[in-house]
C-alpha cells in the first residue's frame, strides 16, 4: 500500500502544479500519477532496504496530451526520495532530454513545490580526454606513429585538426567549457573528435594525472548529489552491461523510468549485437606485435620485453584460427543474396558445422591474448602509480589508451567468436547469425555478424530482477491494442500492471482518415509507386503543410523524380540535410505562407512535432511492415514457425500496427490541431488484418 503521507505529498505537488499555472487536472494525467504511485509506492523491502517480492513494475501507455512526464515526474520523486533511491530517467531521443531539462523539470522545480537536484548523464565518449588531448598537442607518440592498422601507417593529423583541439584545450583552461561535446557552440568534426575522447578501457581512471580536473569524473561526482538522473537507453544497457553502477547508480538502489519504452528491445538489441570483419582483424593482430615491441623498445624494460614475448605464441595462434575462418567466409556463395549488399544469412541462425571449430579457435585465441593484455595493462598501472621504476609514469600514461583501444578490439572479436562457436540451445530464441561481402579500396571484406532475436531474457536477468523499481511509458506501447507484444520483447512478467490511457483529443472532431480506392498492393512496387505519385500530383497544390511518410529510400526518391516541376520545389527531402535543418526549414516556410511538404522514411514516423499550421496533412505510402530480408527478423520468423506460430499473424502485423500509430500521431500534437492522414495502402480495407489495424488506431472520422 501507498503511505498515506506520501500520498499526500504526491497529491499537494499536483495540486500545487495546477494552481501556480492555472491548469485543470487532466483525468489521464491524473490515471497515471495514481498508476506509478500505486506500483512504485508499494514496493516492499527489508530493514536494509533491498526489494522484496516482484511487484515493482508497471507499463502506462499514455497518449498525446496526457502529459506523462509531469505525471511519472510528480509520483515517482517523492516515492524515490521517501525511500533515498535515485530515480534514473531514460529517453531514446535527444529531443525528449532536453525536454526535460529546459522545460518539464524546471517547470516542476517552480510551481509543485517539490526541492530536487537533478543531472544528465553521458558515457565518456561525450567528454574531452585531457590526457589523450595532451599527448596529441606535445607529439607524444601520435596516432601515425602509434597506428594499429596497415593503413593507419601514413595517416597524420591535419594542421587544422591540431588547431582546433589546440582552441578547445584553451577554452578549458580557461573555463570557458567544461568538456562536454554537447555544450559546444559549434561541434567539433568527428575526425577532430576522435583524438579527444577515451572509452573505459582506455581509461586508466585514478592513475591518471589528470583525474582530478578530469571532465567525466567531474560530471560523475554532479551524479552523486543528484535525486534525479537524466540518462539514455544505450547508456543504461552499457551500464548493466558492465555489472550495473559502473557508470549510472546501482540498480539495486534506483528507480527507472523509461520514458520512449517501446524504443528499449531494439536498443538492447543493437547493444547485444556483435560483428566482426574478418580482413580488418587479421591485419589489427599481424600489426599489434610490432607495435608492442615499438613500446617496449622505447622504454627499455626488461619486465615489458618479458611480457610481449609471451604474446608471440597467441598472436601466430590467433592469425591462423582467423584465417581459417576467412577461407570459410571466402568460400561461401554470395551470390545466391540479390541486394544492394550482398550476405548470406544462415537459416535459422544456425552456422554451418565446419564454422564451429574456427570460430572456438578464435575466441580461444582471444581470450589467451587477453590474459597477456591484461598483464601488460598491470604493469603500466603500477608504472602509473610509480610502482615500477624501469618504465616512465608519462610513457605509460600515453601508452596506455592504446592499449585499451587493442584490448576493446579484442574483446569485441572474442565476444562474436563465441557467438559463432556455440549451437543455441533447443526451444530458447536463438542468434541471428550472417556474413556481410564489401568491397572495399584495400579488397574483398567479409563481415561476420550476430544479434539475438529476442532480448527478454537478458532485460529479465540485468534490469527487471536487478532495479528496485521500474515504470516503462510511451505514447505507443501496445500492438493491435494490447500489450502482450511488450512484454514479450521486454521479458515482462505476465502479471506486470499495464494500463492504457487515452488521449485527451478529440479525434473524431479533429482530423480524418482517408484510405482512397488504390489498383494495386504495395506489393507491385513499381504499379503502386506510379499510382503514388499521380495521387500527389493531384492532391500536393491544395495542401500547405504536408509529411509523406516512405518505407524505403528507392520508393521515396522515385516519387520526388516523378512529380510535377512546380512541386518539387515545395518538397524538404530526407538527406538533403539534417533533420533538424530540414524541420526549421519546413517551420520557415510555413511562417512565410509558402506551401511546404516534408518526405521521410521511419525518423519521421516519431520525434517530429510540428503543431498547428506547421502539419495538416500526413500521408503514408504503404503499411510500415519490416523488411522481409532482415537476417534478425527472418531468422526470427523462422524461430515462431518452428514453435508452432505464424510469424506473420503473431509478429509481422503487431509491429506494423505498432509503427501505424506512431506515424498517425505526428498529425494532432495539442488540443487546437486539426488535420487529415491519408494511407495510400489498400490491404488496410481489403485483407483480414487490415481490420485489426484500423481498430487500433486512434478514433479518426474514417472516409474510405
Amino acid at each position: 500500500m501507498l503511505d498515506a503521507s506520501l500520498k499526500k505529498e504526491i497529491q499537494t505537488a499536483y495540486t500545487r502544479f495546477l494552481d501556480s499555472r492555472g491548469l485543470k487536472a487532466r483525468p489521464a494525467q491524473k490515471q497515471m500519477i495514481a498508476a506509478v504511485a500505486r506500483t512504485l509506492g508499494s514496493i516492499r523491502a527489508d530493514e536494509k532496504g533491498h526489494r522484496l517480492g516482484e511487484s515493482h513494475l508497471v507499463a502506462v501507455e499514455a497518449g498525446t496530451g496526457t502529459g506523462k512526464t509531469i505525471a511519472y515526474l510528480l509520483a515517482a520523486l517523492p516515492i524515490a526520495r521517501q525511500r533515498g533511491l535515485k530515480l534514473i530517467v531514460s529517453t531514446a531521443t535527444v529531443a525528449l532530454q532536453e525536454q526535460l531539462i529546459d522545460k518539464d523539470l524546471p517547470e516542476l522545480a517552480e510551481h509543485a513545490g517539490l526541492s530536487f537536484r537533478f543531472t544528465l548523464a553521458k558515457g565518456r565518449g561525450r567528454y574531452l580526454c585531457l590526457n589523450k588531448a595532451e599527448q596529441l598537442l606535445g607529439d607524444q607518440l601520435a596516432l601515425g606513429q602509434m597506428a594499429l592498422y596497415e593503413d593507419e601507417e601514413q595517416r597524420r593529423v591535419e594542421p587544422s585538426v591540431l588547431e582546433s583541439v589546440r582552441r578547445l584545450m584553451q577554452r578549458y583552461a580557461e573555463g570557458g567549457w567544461d568538456g562536454d561535446r554537447d555544450r559546444l557552440s559549434e561541434a567539433p568534426s568527428e575526425e577532430t573528435w576522435s583524438h579527444l575522447t577515451s572509452d573505459h578501457m582506455q581509461c586508466s581512471n585514478r592513475r591518471c594525472i589528470n583525474f582530478s580536473v578530469c571532465p567525466f569524473y567531474r560530471a560523475r561526482e554532479q551524479m552523486g548529489d543528484a535525486d534525479l538522473v537524466i540518462a539514455n537507453h544505450d547508456l543504461v544497457l552499457a551500464d548493466l552491461s558492465l555489472g550495473g553502477g559502473a557508470i549510472l547508480p546501482e540498480p539495486a538502489s534506483a528507480l527507472y523510468i523509461f520514458d520512449e519504452g517501446h524504443h528499449l528491445a531494439d536498443k538492447a538489441g543493437s547493444h547485444f549485437s556483435y560483428s566482426l570483419k574478418l580482413i580488418t582483424a587479421l591485419r589489427l593482430v599481424a600489426g599489434m606485435e610490432k607495435k608492442l615491441q615499438q613500446f617496449s623498445q622505447q622504454c627499455s624494460s626488461s619486465f615489458l620485453d618479458e611480457a610481449i614475448a609471451r604474446m608471440h605464441q597467441p598472436i601466430e595462434d590467433l592469425l591462423q584460427a582467423l584465417e581459417n575462418w576467412r577461407e570459410l567466409a571466402e568460400a561461401l556463395n554470395f551470390e545466391s543474396e540479390r541486394g544492394r549488399t550482398p550476405r548470406v544469412r544462415f537459416a535459422g541462425g544456425r552456422q554451418p558445422d565446419a564454422w564451429l571449430t574456427p570460430a572456438r579457435d578464435v575466441q580461444q585465441g582471444c581470450q589467451r591474448l587477453l590474459q597477456q593484455l591484461e598483464q601488460l595493462a598491470a604493469l603500466l598501472k603500477e608504472a602509473m602509480e610509480g610502482n615500477l621504476a624501469d618504465i616512465e609514469r608519462g610513457k605509460a600514461e600515453a601508452f596506455y589508451p592504446q592499449l585499451g583501444f587493442l584490448l576493446n578490439r579484442i574483446q569485441q572479436m572474442s565476444w562474436l567468436a563465441g557467438s559463432f562457436a556455440r549451437l543455441d540451445e533447443s526451444g530458447i530464441s536463438p542468434t541471428a547469425r550472417w556474413v556481410v561481402l564489401h568491397d572495399t579500396l584495400q579488397g574483398t571484406e567479409f563481415e561476420c555478424c550476430s544479434s539475438p532475436v529476442s532480448v527478454a531474457a537478458t532485460l529479465q536477468e540485468h534490469l527487471w530482477q536487478a532495479c528496485f523499481g521500474a515504470l516503462i511509458t510511451s505514447a505507443t506501447l501496445t500492438a493491435l491494442g494490447r500489450f502482450d507484444r511488450l512484454k514479450q520483447t521486454l521479458g515482462l512478467p505476465d502479471d506486470t500492471p499495464c494500463e492504457r490511457l487515452a488521449s485527451p483529443f478529440d479525434y473524431y472532431q479533429a482530423a480524418e482518415l482517408h484510405v482512397p480506392r488504390m489498383r494495386t498492393d504495395p506489393g507491385r512496387a513499381d504499379e503502386h509507386t506510379e499510382e503514388v505519385i499521380a495521387f500527389l500530383n493531384q492532391e500536393l497544390p491544395a495542401q500547405q503543410a504536408t509529411l509523406v511518410l516512405f518505407s524505403s529510400w528507392k520508393q521515396m526518391y522515385r516519387v520526388l523524380e516523378g512529380l510535377n516541376p512546380e512541386l518539387k520545389d515545395r518538397v524538404i527531402e530526407q538527406g538533403s540535410s539534417a533533420k533538424s535543418l530540414m524541420l526549421q526549414q519546413h517551420r520557415t516556410r510555413i511562417d512565410a505562407g509558402q506551401p511546404s511538404c516534408l518526405f521521410g522514411l521511419a525518423s519521421f514516423a516519431e520525434g517530429v512535432d510540428l503543431p498547428g499550421a506547421y502539419l495538416t496533412d500526413v500521408i503514408i505510402t504503404k503499411l510500415p511492415f519490416s523488411v522481409p530480408d532482415d537476417p534478425v527478423d527472418a531468422t526470427l520468423a523462422e524461430w515462431i514457425e518452428q514453435q508452432g506460430g505464424n510469424p506473420f499473424v503473431d509478429w509481422a502485423v503487431p509491429a506494423a500496427s505498432m509503427r501505424l500509430t506512431q506515424a498517425v500521431g505526428r498529425l494532432l500534437r495539442t488540443e487546437q490541431d486539426r488535420g487529415r492522414v491519408v494511407i495510400l495502402d489498400r490491404r488496410l480495407t481489403g485483407k483480414f488484418y487490415g481490420r485489426q489495424i484500423l481498430e487500433a488506431l486512434p478514433p479518426f472520422r474514417q472516409v474510405f
